[in-house]
């Protein structure tokens, strides 16, 4: 049995669920998410005001999809409470971000031009210096995806550690040409 699968969502106060055959919609103080369900795996609500995530028979394909479809659901319900956030930070000299608004960047990035990355919709950007930056948002894989998207403006290289990085990653170093 799936040790993630089977254990309940707790939906906190001020958080309503809709379940609508395979369609859970989850309406929060910070917004409103809806994920479609894949067809062997079913979602009751239980008592308590918990979400139960079941699935009909052992087939492969149910099993791969219960732990799935549970950790969604818990993403979604996390995500209209308090909200997803992934912190970047870039380093090199002359590296910088300028904020053009809450949806807006400008970085300086090496190129000869500055770059002009526009937020999706559901994504704010917060800048704490202009060196720091964090990407925030309801939607857990689309905060991720964005993420992803500005490091890979400049992928940190590996010789002198410059480029855009997450908050606290570790980039494995490589030594440089060896002198006579």
């Amino acid at each position: 049995m799936s040790r993630i699968g089977k254990l309940p969502i707790a939906v906190p106060s001020g958080v309503d669920v809709a379940i609508d055959d395979s369609l859970v919609t989850v309406k929060g103080p910070k917004g409103t998410l809806s994920h479609t369900i894949a067809s062997p795996i079913t979602v009751a609500k239980g008592e308590d005001g918990v979400l139960e995530v079941t699935r009909p028979d052992d087939e492969r394909n149910s099993r791969s999809l219960h732990g799935l479809t549970r950790t969604l659901i818990n993403n979604m319900v996390v995500g209209v409470t308090e909200g997803y956030e992934k912190k970047l930070e870039i380093v090199g000299v002359g590296y910088r971000v300028l904020p053009k608004g809450p949806t807006q960047l400008e970085f300086q990035l090496g190129y000869s031009h500055p770059i002009i990355f526009d937020a999706p919709e559901g994504i704010t950007f917060t800048v704490e210096g202009p060196t720091k930056l964090g990407v925030v948002g309801i939607d857990k894989q689309l905060v991720g995806e964005v993420a992803a998207n500005i490091r890979k403006l400049r992928k940190p290289e590996p010789y002198k550690g410059k480029g855009v990085r997450y908050a606290g990653e570790h980039i494995r170093r490589k030594v440089g040409k060896a002198g006579k």
